[in-house]
Formats: C-alpha cells, structure tokens, sequence
C-alpha cells in the first residue's frame, strides 16, 4: 500500500503509542497483582519501564511489525 511520508509517521507513532501503552499495561499488573511489599512496588515500577527503553524495537524491526499488521510499507526516499 502505497503512502504517504507524513501518513506513514502517523501510523508509527501509533504503533510507538500502543507499546507505550502496553509497557504501563504491564507496570500496572506487576504494581498491583505482583508486588507484596514497598521495595517490590517500587522496582516493579522502575524497572519494566527502564527495561521497555533499553530493550525497545529497532526502526527496522518495527518496520516489519507495521507491514505484517497494517500491510503498509514505509515509503520510498527519493532524491
């Protein structure tokens, strides 16, 4: 499917939105449902988040994401 530059980064910055998303999905269920004490509490809420920046996607592997769901390729860069 054939886009536009500016409607292509919409469509990553929703997919960097819905990761996003998910890792506080995951601080919220690890501080809640996890956690049994104040310590607990705490390096679950620190530390999914450090590790979701650490170990976030590459441009290239969130590419491949964005095509296999949307069926979107980025566009062309033309000289």
């Amino acid at each position: 499917m054939n886009v536009t530059t500016s409607q292509y980064q919409a469509i990553v910055k929703k997919a960097w939105i819905i990761y996003a998303l998910l890792t506080v999905a995951l601080i919220v269920i690890l501080f809640l449902f996890v956690a049994s004490d104040d310590e607990e509490r705490f390096f679950f809420t620190i530390m999914p988040a450090a590790a979701a920046y650490v170990l976030r996607p590459s441009e290239r592997y969130m590419d491949k994401l964005i095509l296999k769901y949307t069926g979107v390729t980025p566009p062309t860069e033309k000289e």
